[in-house]
């Protein structure tokens, strides 16, 4: 008889897993990544753009978050799930009384902290980079911050979650493919897939209003994959320090819906898979 399931063992797994993504050298790529956003932001400061180069500046480091996050999740996930595999650790694993559901649920908890240290150093860069060029325009253009500062900066922290619940969507997804994928190449070229066709599932909800099979067709792949335009909060950032609770609040909940479901199929494919 297996054991009753344990949050114990879920956090010794992701506590493994994030030992093992240290061991990696994966978080020297967040500082490395992170000391060339502070330089390029400083070369973008040179450019004098007036009020708009503050959302130039944000619209950089949100897509530089978005981008290289995403690389780093999709790989790490591969990396950090076929080590085990590769290595037979997960034969020692299982062989004690840990549940194959522990062992999954640990690797995501595990991996999610990765893309979580990426997005909140970046995300805390971009703010000081933007405060003090927001600072250095005030100074010299005083007649045009009269209402005080143009950035707002709780808006830019809720935009730096809403990449972390996106790349974390992102995780389950590449982890589900591990659950049952034989090598590393095609986990990590899915989730490449998952993340494009998650950009692009405006073009099927498009496609979804035609009508025929292939509105059928188009109106599934909305259900089946997740829209990652939700989690950009660009627009957001000259609203002041106006929090859009109400996005934050439904793609939070939407975030977690689906990944829950995503991680209750990982488990059950990874239940079936043999070792």
């Amino acid at each position: 008889m297996s054991p009753p399931f344990s949050i114990r063992r879920v956090g010794l797994v992701a506590r493994n897993t994030i030992r093992e993504a240290v061991r990696q050298r994966l978080f020297n790529f967040i500082a490395l990544l992170a000391v060339g956003f502070v330089v390029g932001a400083q070369w973008l400061c040179e450019l004098n753009f007036g009020a708009s180069e503050l959302k130039f500046i944000a619209d950089i480091g949100f897509g530089a978050i978005g981008f290289f996050g995403s690389a780093l999740t999709i790989i790490a996930t591969g990396q950090l799930f076929f080590s085990e595999i590769e290595h037979r650790t997960v034969f020692t694993l299982l062989a004690k009384p840990l549940q194959r559901s522990e062992f999954i649920m640990g690797k995501w908890v595990g991996i999610a902290f990765v893309p979580a240290c990426f997005c909140a150093v970046l995300t805390l860069l971009l703010i000081l980079v933007l405060w003090s060029r927001e600072t250095m325009l005030m100074n010299d253009s005083p007649g045009a911050f009269t209402h005080g500062r143009a950035v707002g900066y709780l808006a830019v922290l809720a935009g730096g979650f809403a990449q972390w619940l996106k790349l974390g969507l992102l995780a389950v997804l590449t982890l589900l493919v591990a659950s049952f994928a034989r090598t590393q190449l095609f986990t990590t070229a899915t989730g490449f897939m998952f993340l494009l066709m998650g950009h692009l599932n405006f073009l099927a909800e498009a496609a979804g209003q035609r009508g025929g099979i292939s509105a059928a067709i188009a109106n599934l792949t909305t259900l089946a994959l997740p829209n990652f335009q939700l989690f950009d909060f660009s627009e957001a950032l000259g609203a002041g320090d106006l929090i859009p609770w109400g996005q934050l609040g439904r793609i939070t909940v939407y975030a977690t819906g689906y990944g829950g479901a995503v991680l209750g199929l990982a488990v059950f494919a990874f239940r079936r898979r043999e070792l």
